[in-house]
């Protein structure tokens, strides 16, 4: 269990004892790699098929537009979900001593590979389609990953989520969820999505700024009951007040905190989510809050 928790969390961009890239090729290690993702690539595609997609109804191939959907969250999340595969696949094949450029394009190829094997089996759902939009914001998470590590080297600027409960789910619990995981999943009131920068990458050394300090601008949106403006009204026939929300929150990068074994292992899981932490929300209903502590 430790060996596959390590093995599936990704060493940090500062040189550390968990996860180090290898300065020569290790064909073990990479064995290693490719045999795990296989078998966890076969039984998320599995798990989605019997878990999700075999409930709906099937139909041809066919593309849908829905880039006009829930305010553009679902969007983000795509976009992050993708950055943030590219990014545990680049660390891998550098742990596996794949040479730069060839980690950052393995990394970018099996992002857009298995984020498309979602888009396909969608294509093939009645009630849904194959989205363009969801591919594009797929190829911007890769692309953002990609540009970054060619560029600098590193990641500066990292993609994260937060998600919670809100009362918007028992509106529509076909569409919003009806229990605790498919809530913080499918409910797009609940999510927000996070570009968090790591402010030391942008300063000079004598900031002596640690490393692990970052600021974060997020997106989320709310009142949202269906996909679209005009099919949200509430169970008690009343319109919802759909608007988009926007803040700004002090984050942590713990994959930096200066850690090894199993300690490094639990502050990974925590790399790509959000810290909970006080945040400003300004949304276009021309008011900001302050929020004590938002996730």
């Amino acid at each position: 269990m430790t060996a596959a928790v390590l093995l599936l969390c990704p060493p940090a961009r500062t040189q550390s004892a968990f996860l180090p890239p290898s300065d020569h090729f290790r064909s073990d290690r990479l064995t290693k790699v490719v045999v795990t993702e296989s078998l966890l690539f076969a039984a998320t595609s599995i798990g989605l098929y019997y878990l999700w997609y075999k409930k709906f109804p099937k139909s041809k191939f066919h593309r849908f537009n829905d880039r006009h959907e829930w305010l553009q969250v679902d969007k983000l999340g795509h976009a992050t979900g993708a950055y943030n595969i590219a990014s545990m696949q680049y660390d891998l094949m550098r742990w596996s001593g794949v040479k730069e450029n060839n980690a950052i394009l393995t990394a970018s190829l099996t992002s857009l590979a298995y984020m498309g094997i979602i888009e396909i089996m969608d294509g093939f759902s009645r009630d849904w389609g194959y989205s363009h939009s969801d591919m594009l914001a797929n190829f911007s998470g890769t692309a953002l990953f990609a540009a970054q590590q060619y560029g600098w080297g590193h990641q500066r600027i990292n993609l994260k989520m937060s998600a919670r409960y809100t009362p918007f789910a028992q509106e529509n619990e076909a569409l919003l969820g009806n229990n605790f995981a498919s809530r913080l999943l499918k409910d797009y009131n609940g999510q927000t999505y996070w570009l968090s920068f790591n402010l030391s990458s942008f300063l000079p050394a004598a900031a002596n700024l640690p490393d692990w300090v970052q600021l974060s601008l997020g997106y989320g949106a709310t009142g949202m009951v269906h996909a679209k403006e005009k099919e949200g009204s509430l169970l008690s026939g009343e319109q919802t007040n759909r608007y988009r929300r926007f803040f700004l929150a002090p984050d942590v990068d713990w994959s930096r905190m200066n850690t090894s074994g199993l300690p490094a292992a639990g502050l990974c899981l925590t790399r790509f989510i959000k810290t909970p932490a006080p945040a400003i929300e300004f949304n276009n209903q021309q008011k900001i809050k302050l929020k004590w502590i938002y996730f």
